[in-house]
């Protein structure tokens, strides 16, 4: 699981922000200031860095180039929407990518995965009971049998192995999976996509241990 700091001094943003990161599998630290976010990188090990460059004591850019001075870790800043010298300033000093306030959501978990794989500092190998996905060369394997995914079937995979411990709807697994093979998906063929991907990785393809059905709400990751 991947561990973010997060460094802001708002904090209905720390609160909603982390709320969010938690649900999508992160381990989350929140601090409001310069000087408690240096600090905290002293203290523990941090897969990525969310930094606003506005702070109550100091300033991202300050933050930034501390922690790159001695450390890989990397950095996403959050900048106001169009403060364009914000953006190339925290570019310049080693931040690998900049999100603009007011921010979506989804788009910012999404930079953060790709960061994470970028700057390999996302887990490379995901397993579940007999269930191993080699993630760096989109290689899935149950009890050491190649198992063949469609591009789409392993998307579908990608997104609950991601979200481990949350129902995901039928609604939110069409918003995941709409383009990943360019073909348009609709209810229908995401039951029928499941149904499949279930045959090639269960052992039990009538009694899902992996991908399990929670009635009424979607679809759960098996512990």
């Amino acid at each position: 699981m991947s561990k973010i700091l997060l460094v802001e001094d708002d904090r209905d943003i720390i609160e909603n922000l982390s709320a969010l990161l938690r649900l999508e599998g992160f381990q989350v630290r929140s601090e409001k200031g310069q000087k408690e976010a240096l600090e905290a990188v002293e203290e523990e090990n941090f897969d990525l860095l969310l930094l606003d460059v506005s702070l109550r004591n100091g300033n991202g850019f300050s933050v930034c180039s501390a922690v790159k001075a001695v450390s890989d870790i990397p950095v996403i800043f959050l900048t106001a929407s169009g403060d364009e010298f914000s953006v190339v300033t925290g570019l310049e000093l080693g931040a690998e990518d900049y999100v603009s306030k007011p921010f979506r959501p989804r788009e910012l978990v999404s930079r953060i995965r790709s960061v994470l794989r970028r700057c390999g500092k996302s887990q490379a190998v995901l397993e579940i009971g007999d269930l191993r996905v080699d993630t760096v060369r989109a290689a899935v394997t149950k009890n050491g049998q190649d198992c063949m995914l469609t591009a789409l079937e392993y998307r579908l995979l990608l997104v609950f192995l991601n979200h481990k411990g949350m129902v995901l709807s039928r609604s939110r697994l069409l918003e995941e999976i709409w383009d990943a093979a360019g073909e348009f998906v609709n209810d229908n063929t995401l039951t029928v996509y499941i149904k499949r991907l279930r045959e090639k990785i269960e052992t039990d393809p009538q009694n899902p241990a992996i991908i399990r059905t929670v009635r009424g709400l979607g679809y759960k990751l098996g512990e």
